[in-house]
């Protein structure tokens, strides 16, 4: 169980910040946290970003209470995130792995302290097949060390997690960064955001005769919204 008086993950609608801490169990609380950040979002409360804010590997053996049907929640809140119409914003800067490294994995932008390093925990001799699994996969299979994190639990420093651009950037600086970065989203819409990013995601998996119709209903929404040249002010 969740430690009395403490919570995974929190969300704060004021500075449209999560913090997650990795160090403890998958819970309702958490799965609710993540929901909230994304009704705000999707109400157009987060100024068309949100903040995640990730720490901590799990210590201690999956709490009792964590069910298949607790996991389905939180893997559906995960992927409702991964299509939000904000842009998303991650920090971290030590040890990140259990939820924090699941929302690390679902976010547009990647801020990683020259400490932080990716860690998938070994428990009952294995790593936990979530769908954190999936994303480490779905570009860099191949990559070796993918392999030794997934199958065998090795840590991934941030220089290496840079290299395999599982973070965007390693930075002694991470606030600095992070304002940057969300100061140079402020112009990007989030509802065009979250088309586009759909399409990157498809495309790996998609032959171009079935994607060209979404890229086609993409393009002609943009020349819909685009003002027409010697309009009236």
């Amino acid at each position: 169980m969740t430690e009395t008086g403490t919570t995974p993950a929190a969300y704060d609608a004021a500075t449209a910040t999560l913090s997650v801490d990795g160090r403890l169990p998958l819970s309702s609380a958490a799965v609710a946290a993540v929901n909230a950040a994304c009704d705000s979002a999707e109400d157009g409360h987060t100024a068309g970003r949100l903040i995640l804010r990730l720490s901590g590997v799990p210590a201690a053996p999956r709490a009792e209470g964590v069910t298949l049907s607790l996991v389905s929640k939180w893997e559906r809140a995960l992927r409702r995130l991964e299509r939000l119409p904000a842009a998303t914003f991650a920090t971290v800067e030590g040890p990140c792995g259990g939820l924090a490294l699941d929302l690390l994995l679902c976010a547009d932008r990647r801020i990683a302290g020259g400490a932080a390093s990716l860690v998938m925990p070994v428990e009952d001799g294995a790593t936990w097949p979530g769908m954190t699994l999936y994303r480490l996969g779905r570009s860099h299979a191949g990559a070796a060390a993918i392999r030794r994190a997934v199958l065998f639990g090795a840590a991934i420093g941030a220089q290496e997690a840079a290299a395999l651009q599982l973070v965007d950037v390693v930075t002694d600086g991470v606030e600095a960064t992070l304002a940057n970065a969300v100061a140079s989203a402020a112009a990007v819409r989030g509802s065009e955001l979250a088309i586009r990013r759909q399409l990157l995601f498809d495309a790996a998996a998609t032959t171009f005769e079935e994607a060209l119709g979404a890229h086609l209903a993409a393009c002609d929404r943009a020349l819909l919204q685009a003002p027409v040249p010697g309009a009236a002010a």
